[in-house]
């Protein structure tokens, strides 16, 4: 089997194959029908967005020209109860052999395949998936837009009104069935236990002072987090969740009016949370790490959010070699 994880785009620049960065790859699509010996199985895993570039329908023109039979993918951990919304692409591809018995010729599917065909095919990808945010699921997206996050109506509330904490009613309501989806694990099956180590990785008063709006938190029975990436505990805007482990404080008690308080008492308020990061274990627990995975004493916290960040989700991975050998 090859397994080679490529990662050409950054949705920020959008380069294609004309990045710099794309030469390696282009480099492989070039020698691969060269070779005398083809290798037996492809798995590739790229970011959202590669289903839309050049560098994809190279990709497979290239693997049609092999004999490669392939079948496309976009999936999250979500899709099998882990409590992290990544979604990324994936392409698995077998050689000289009968097609998937899945398989959906010019789909992307959205979720593991089943026996049935038809079932399938309601998954079929269009120009409008994840146009909301590329962390939700299918049933996410499909939520009663009239319904308030106190499960009442909110018809007289504008589209987008703010509730607190900049939260729309719209996104309080998403959260709030991700929470309720019993399909997905909670958060707490994959912390550690508290320790004294724990202190370092709670927020500082500067970011909390700076940041308490934009912030993603969650509690340890949520069932969700946002995708962590190698900027984690470094920077804290769009990097992943934090982690409210003071349970019995209700977020909106906190966040009320708290803009009009002076900034010792607005900090105050928010240290009532006791927010923290995610730990690099926990992270790694999430991807699916084995529990003997750990990283070399001389690696700095940053240099593992980094690593993590950069790396495959084993849990999806491990679901999709058994689908290719299937």
């Amino acid at each position: 089997m090859l397994w080679r994880k490529v990662q050409l785009l950054q949705i920020g620049l959008q380069g294609d194959v004309s990045d710099p960065r794309a030469k390696s790859f282009l480099y492989i699509l070039d020698t691969l029908p060269r070779l005398q010996k083809l290798p037996k199985y492809l798995l590739l895993e790229n970011v959202k967005g590669f289903e839309s570039s050049s560098a994809r329908n190279e990709l497979l023109r290239t693997l049609a020209t092999c004999g490669f039979k392939c079948q496309e993918f976009l999936l999250s951990p979500t899709c099998l109860g882990i409590p992290n919304s990544r979604l990324r692409y994936f392409l698995i591809a077998r050689l000289h052999q009968e097609p998937f018995s899945f398989q959906a010729p010019g789909q992307i599917l959205t979720r593991f395949p089943h026996h049935d065909l038809e079932d399938l095919c309601k998954d079929k990808v269009t120009d409008k998936v994840d146009e909301v945010s590329p962390s939700l699921s299918s049933e996410e997206k499909n939520l009663d837009p009239n319904i308030g996050p106190d499960c009442s109506s909110k018809k007289s509330l504008p589209k987008g009104t703010f509730l607190f904490k900049l939260e729309t009613a719209e996104e309080m309501e998403r959260k709030r069935d991700q929470d309720n989806d019993s399909s997905i694990q909670m958060l707490k099956d994959f912390l550690e236990e508290g320790n004294e180590e724990m202190s370092q990785y709670f927020l500082p008063p500067k970011s909390l002072l700076r940041y308490a709006f934009l912030l993603d938190i969650v509690k340890p029975t949520s069932r969700r987090s946002t995708c962590f990436t190698k900027g984690y505990g470094h920077y804290v805007e769009g990097t992943g969740s934090v982690l409210q482990t003071a349970v019995d404080v209700q977020l909106e008690s906190v966040f009320k009016h708290i803009e009009e308080l002076p900034e010792e008492e607005k900090l105050m308020k928010l240290s009532t949370l006791k927010l923290r990061y995610f730990t690099p274990r926990e992270i790694a627990n999430l991807h699916g790490f084995p529990l003997e995975f750990g990283f070399p004493d001389k690696v700095t916290i940053k240099q593992c959010y980094r690593l993590l960040g950069n790396s495959l989700n084993v849990h999806v991975v491990a679901k999709l070699i058994t689908v290719l050998l299937g």
